[in-house]
């Protein structure tokens, strides 16, 4: 760790890098809009001077701030402004109220937005250690922990599995084709 302004620098860096791939791979998708957009509240005070502060460089500061804290405030902001995020989706089972919060079915242009994410993020903070599994071995270590509707599920699975398996090309190929189909869909 180094001093503030040294953090701020490296904080800055890592989240533009993050910004600006998680951005390349939407527009391989074809998704512009969120590939410009994409975690722009990563910059704003309530998210960004966390991130200085908790810096490590080798994950996120999210993580050392909620075990300094036992909450990450930068967390809960973030979550509650960016749609590709499961945790966006969480709500309470109007239906099945003894159930209590559930994941709620994400719409598939922001399922395919948390699969750029999650390249993204695996990238940035493996480096070189990153392979086409990554992702899905970091999804598969959260399985079971995580509230995420059986339909999101099932759809990012397989675009990691895809990835995992046959190569970014593959994936891409069928995400573009996934949302050519969701935007024809959208407009009936």
């Amino acid at each position: 760790m180094g001093g503030l302004f040294s953090n701020a620098i490296n904080h800055f860096s890592t989240i533009t890098r993050h910004k600006l791939l998680v951005g390349k791979l939407c527009f391989r998708c074809g998704l512009y809009r969120q590939g410009l957009m994409h975690d722009l509240s990563k910059y704003s005070p309530s998210e960004f001077l966390v991130g200085v502060k908790y810096y490590q460089g080798d994950r996120s500061p999210n993580d050392a701030e909620r075990e300094a804290k036992g909450v990450t405030t930068a967390w809960l902001h973030h979550k509650g402004r960016n749609k590709h995020h499961l945790e966006y989706w969480v709500d309470y089972d109007v239906k099945h109220k003894e159930r209590g919060m559930v994941g709620m079915k994400m719409p598939d242009n922001y399922i395919v937005e948390m699969f750029c994410d999650r390249i993204a993020a695996s990238k940035i903070y493996q480096g070189e250690a990153y392979t086409d599994r990554s992702a899905l071995d970091y999804f598969n270590k959260g399985k079971g922990k995580v509230m995420l509707h059986p339909y999101s599920e099932k759809k990012l699975r397989l675009l990691l599995t895809l990835l995992a398996e046959k190569g970014e090309d593959a994936a891409f190929s069928y995400a573009r084709k996934y949302m050519k189909a969701y935007r024809r869909y959208k407009k009936k």
